[in-house]
C-alpha cells in the first residue's frame, strides 16, 4: 500500500455519494433497491496539488469501540456502505486510508463525529428537490444548474463528480471542502469533476 507518510494535508474533501448510481455502474449492490438520498462516502484530508493525496498514513488502525454506540445507528443511515452492506467495514477502510492522515486534528472518535456532524449540517437532497432536480430516467441538467442551489444554500462551491454508463454522464458524489481542522466550509477548487460541457442525468 503506498503512503505519503506524515500525511500532510491542505485541506478536507467532504463527499457524499448518490448510492443508485454507485450500484449502476460500479456493482451489483446488495440492496436491490438502493438509498434514494445522498450518503457519506467518506471525509478526505487533500492536498491542492493532488487531491488524491494523502492516504494510508501511518497512524492508529480503525477501532470499532471508538465509534460511540450512540453514533453507530446515525452512521447507519448516514454512511452505509451501499455495495456490499458491510458498514462497519467501510468505516474501517475510510479511516485507515483517510482518517490516518488527519488523525493529529481528528482522532477517529472526531472523525466520524465531525463527518455526521457534516451530513447533517446541509440535505443534499433536499436542496436539489426544493430547486426541482429529482431523479429521472431522461431529463438532464447542466453543471452549474446542479451546483448553483447548493451554492445558495451553503454559501460555498461544491464540486460535482460523476460516472459513466456507456455515454450517459452520472452525477454520482457531492463533494463539499472543509479547511484545515474540519471546522471550516471553505469553496472547493475546480478539480477533475463532471465535464462542463457534457449534459448530467441524476437517476
Amino acid at each position: 500500500i503506498m503512503s505519503t507518510g506524515d500525511g500532510s494535508y491542505d485541506y478536507f474533501q467532504f463527499v457524499q455519494q448518490w448510492p443508485p448510481t454507485n450500484c449502476r455502474v460500479r456493482t451489483k449492490c446488495s440492496n436491490p433497491r438502493p438509498l434514494q438520498y445522498f450518503t457519506i462516502h467518506g471525509l478526505w484530508p487533500s492536498n491542492y496539488s493532488n487531491p488524491k493525496m494523502p492516504s494510508n498514513c501511518i497512524g492508529s488502525q480503525f477501532n470499532e469501540s471508538r465509534v460511540y454506540p450512540y453514533l453507530r445507528p446515525k452512521l447507519k443511515i448516514s454512511w452505509p456502505d451501499v455495495e456490499s452492506g458491510n458498514d462497519t467495514k467501510f468505516w474501517e477502510g475510510e479511516w485507515n486510508k483517510h482518517g490516518t492522515c488527519s488523525e493529529r486534528i481528528l482522532n477517529q472518535m472526531q472523525y466520524f463525529q465531525r463527518s455526521q456532524a457534516m451530513w447533517k449540517s446541509h440535505n443534499i437532497s433536499e436542496i436539489l428537490k426544493n430547486a426541482s432536480i429529482v431523479p429521472h430516467p431522461t431529463q438532464t441538467w447542466t453543471y452549474s444548474d446542479i451546483v448553483s442551489p447548493i451554492k445558495t444554500a451553503t454559501k460555498r462551491t461544491p464540486l460535482l463528480r460523476c460516472k459513466y454508463d456507456k455515454k450517459t454522464q452520472l452525477l454520482h458524489e457531492v463533494v463539499f471542502c472543509y479547511g484545515y481542522n474540519a471546522l471550516k466550509h471553505i469553496d472547493c477548487n475546480r478539480t477533475a469533476g463532471c465535464r462542463n460541457q457534457q449534459a448530467i442525468s441524476f437517476q
